[in-house]
C-alpha cells in the first residue's frame, strides 16, 4: 500500500525531489508501473483513485521508451523513497475506520461512520460473500429475481449451489432461469446491485451478539449433560419447533464425532488433549452412540496411540459417568476449537437430521 501512495502521488504531479531530473514525477511513476508489469508484479492500480488510473493509463499510452541508465537511476529514486517513509496513515475517515475494524466499538464505528458520512462497502461482493447462508435467503426473498440471478452469479459456486439448494424449488428454478439473461449485464449495473445490497447491510443497526440465536444457544448446550439439554431441546419443539431444529443444527457434541469430522483430521484431537482425558473416554464410553464415536477416533490415529489408549484406559478400571462426561466435553472442546481456528472442518449436518 506504500507504494501505491507513493504511485498515487507521483502521478498527482508532486514536486520533484530531484529538480535536476528531466522526468516528471507522473512520467516516473509510470516507469515504474510498466517495469513492474513487464516483471509480472499484480499491482493493485484499482486501489488508486479513478482519476489517477486514468492519467496513468494516458501517460503508458503516450510514452515510447527510455534507455537502461534512466530507468535504472529512476528505480533507483523510488526505492529510496520508499525506504524513507517511515510509516503511512489511511489519509481518509474511510481508511481509518477500516484499519481500525474490530479494534473500536461497533457503536462507535457507525457514529463515526453516520458523521463523517462514510460508507463502509469496500468491495460490496467480498462482503455478500462472508454472509450467512440465512441472510443471503433474505435477500432473495425480498430483491427482484433479476437482483437475485445476479447475486448468486458473483457468489463462489459452493455457496451460490448451497444458496439455490435451500430455497423452495420455484424460486431456485426462476433464478436460475434469470441468469441465462445476465449476460447483457453491464459491470456498472453489477456494481450498484452490489453497492445497493451492501447498503442496505450498513442501514441495519448493530447487533450486541456477533452468532445467531440458535448458535448461541447450541454452544450453551454443547456443554450441557445429556438429559439436561434433550430435555431443554423437547421443550423448544413445543414453543418453537423451526428455532429447536436450528439449534440442534448448531450443536456438536461427542456422539457426533464420526458423521461430522473428517477421519484425516482424528489424530489433531490427541494432539490437543491429553491421553489421560482420552483414555478417561474410552473406559467411561457405554452407550452405543458413545462407543461408535470412541471406535472412530481410534481406528483413524496411529496403531500405537490406539494401543497405549486402550492400555491406560484398561488400567483407569469404571469410570464415574460424570468423570466420563466432563472428559468428552473437553474432547469436543478441542474439536470446536480446530474448527474456529480453521485448522479443520466439520461437515455440515444433513437437512435429514434429527
Amino acid at each position: 500500500m506504500t507504494q501505491l501512495t507513493t504511485l498515487a502521488r507521483s502521478v498527482a504531479g508532486a514536486q520533484p525531489t530531484d529538480t535536476t531530473s528531466r522526468l516528471s514525477r507522473k512520467a516516473k511513476a509510470a516507469i515504474i508501473v510498466q517495469f513492474l508489469l513487464k516483471e509480472g508484479s499484480n499491482i493493485p492500480l484499482t486501489a488508486l483513485p479513478e482519476d489517477l488510473q486514468i492519467q496513468l493509463t494516458h501517460l503508458l499510452g503516450e510514452m515510447r521508451y527510455i534507455d537502461r541508465g534512466t530507468m535504472h537511476s529512476v528505480i533507483e529514486e523510488f526505492s529510496e523513497e520508499l525506504e524513507a517513509i517511515g510509516l503511512s496513515f489511511p489519509g481518509d475517515m474511510a481508511g481509518a475506520l477500516t484499519a481500525l475494524d474490530g479494534k473500536i466499538s461497533a457503536q462507535t464505528a457507525s457514529r463515526l461512520r453516520k458523521e463523517a458520512g462514510v460508507q463502509q462497502i469496500g468491495d460490496p461482493w467480498a462482503r455478500l460473500a462472508e454472509l450467512s447462508l440465512a441472510r443471503l435467503q433474505a435477500f432473495v426473498t425480498s430483491e427482484s429475481t433479476q437482483v437475485s440471478a445476479v447475486m448468486v452469479s458473483k457468489l463462489d459456486v459452493a455457496k451460490a449451489a448451497e444458496l439455490l439448494s435451500s430455497l423452495p424449488g420455484d424460486v431456485a428454478r426462476r433464478i436460475t432461469y434469470a441468469m441465462s439473461m445476465t449476460d447483457a449485464v453491464t459491470p456498472d449495473a453489477v456494481e450498484r446491485i452490489g453497492l445497493s445490497l451492501a447498503a442496505q447491510l450498513e442501514s441495519e443497526p448493530p447487533k450486541a451478539f456477533r452468532a445467531q440465536p440458535s448458535e448461541r444457544l447450541g454452544a450453551i448446550l454443547n456443554f450441557s449433560r445429556a438429559a439436561t439439554r434433550d430435555e431443554l431441546l423437547s421443550a423448544l419443539d413445543d414453543d418453537d419447533k423451526g428455532f429447536a431444529e436450528e439449534v440442534r443444527k448448531s450443536i456438536f457434541t461427542f456422539a457426533h464425532i464420526p458423521d461430522r469430522m473428517n477421519a484425516i483430521d482424528a489424530p489433531k484431537i490427541t494432539r490437543d488433549v491429553d491421553q489421560e482425558t482420552l483414555a478417561t473416554v474410552i473406559a467411561g464410553a457405554v452407550a452405543d452412540i458413545d462407543t461408535r464415536s470412541v471406535d472412530f477416533i481410534l481406528s483413524n490415529i496411529s496403531k500405537r496411540m490406539a494401543d497405549t489408549l486402550r492400555e491406560m484406559s484398561e488400567d483407569l478400571g469404571e469410570v464415574k459417568p460424570k468423570e466420563c462426561e466432563a472428559a468428552m466435553s473437553s474432547v469436543v472442546q478441542a474439536i470446536r476449537n480446530l474448527a474456529d481456528s480453521g485448522e479443520i472442518s466439520l461437515i455440515a449436518p444433513s437437512e435429514s437430521e434429527d
